[in-house]
């Protein structure tokens, strides 16, 4: 394909570009949108409290105190992505079991893996193993769609705009020599692609993914107050936050900041 010609106005090619997003149903002008309906299948694990589902993969600890409660799941290999699926939304519905509630849905945050179990067959027990799609959701979750002893049942969902309140949160971890920072409350689209620091004496420094939703820089940038560049797995968009942590910053700390994704 030749170059564009210089007759074609900027209004014009930006008039392309914004109904080629608009068709993919994804990301258009600064918005994230829903994506397309898929079929998979959902079980739940733990108890009404949601107990078992605090922690988990994604590094996000007690779901409640990060804002995600006890509306999430975690997602089978497939879809958890080795940790880039962490914080995305799904809205899910039951679909074709008796057990089913009808016309019921819910939507739900990803904060943990559903690991594979080879021990048994991928229809027979092994529901998380690739390359299967698979919700195990947080019992709560899951009786807002169907009968919860039904056990597991097939599901119709859709990749969703994560609605937060208020700016994305950074938990300080490590320590003066080993920044590693869990990002939560991330909106839009909900993932994180990648992640640079900068001090307030330094340039921005590039962070490496550890694990889940963290990053982490190996560098000294205690005393220095700490901005952020976070930028979309999904989509690709790129936002600053600004002067996030105070230059006496600590570990076991969450810092939030007024930026996010739409």
């Amino acid at each position: 394909m030749g170059p564009i010609s210089s007759s074609w106005s900027f209004n014009k090619f930006f008039s392309i570009v914004f109904v080629v997003f608009a068709i993919s149903g994804e990301f258009v002008a600064g918005y994230y949108r829903p994506g397309p309906w898929r079929y998979a299948h959902a079980t739940f694990y733990g108890d009404e409290t949601g107990g078992e589902t605090m922690g988990g993969a994604c590094g996000y600890g007690n779901l409640f105190n990060s804002g995600y409660g006890l509306s999430t799941a975690a997602l089978s290999t497939t879809l958890f992505n080795d940790g880039y699926g962490c914080g995305q939304c799904f809205q899910i519905t039951c679909s074709k079991s008796p057990h089913c509630y009808s016309g019921k849905s819910t939507v739900v945050t990803a904060t943990n893996l559903c690991p594979p179990n080879w021990y048994q067959d991928s229809n027979a027990g092994g529901w998380c193993n690739p390359p299967r799609t698979h919700f195990d959701m947080a019992k709560p979750a899951f009786m807002k769609l169907a009968y919860w002893r039904a056990g597991i049942i097939p599901v119709a969902y859709r990749r969703v705009p994560c609605q937060r309140s208020g700016g994305m949160r950074f938990q300080f971890q490590g320590n003066s020599y080993w920044l590693l920072i869990f990002v939560m409350n991330v909106g839009g689209a909900g993932d994180i692609k990648s992640m640079a620091v900068k001090g307030s004496r330094t340039n921005w420094i590039s962070m490496s993914h550890n694990w889940g939703a963290s990053y982490q820089a190996f560098s000294s940038l205690y005393g220095q107050s700490l901005s952020f560049r976070v930028t979309s797995y999904t989509t690709g968009e790129t936002i600053y936050a600004w002067n996030v942590a105070p230059a006496n910053w600590s570990g076991g700390k969450t810092y939030k900041s007024t930026a996010n994704f739409r």
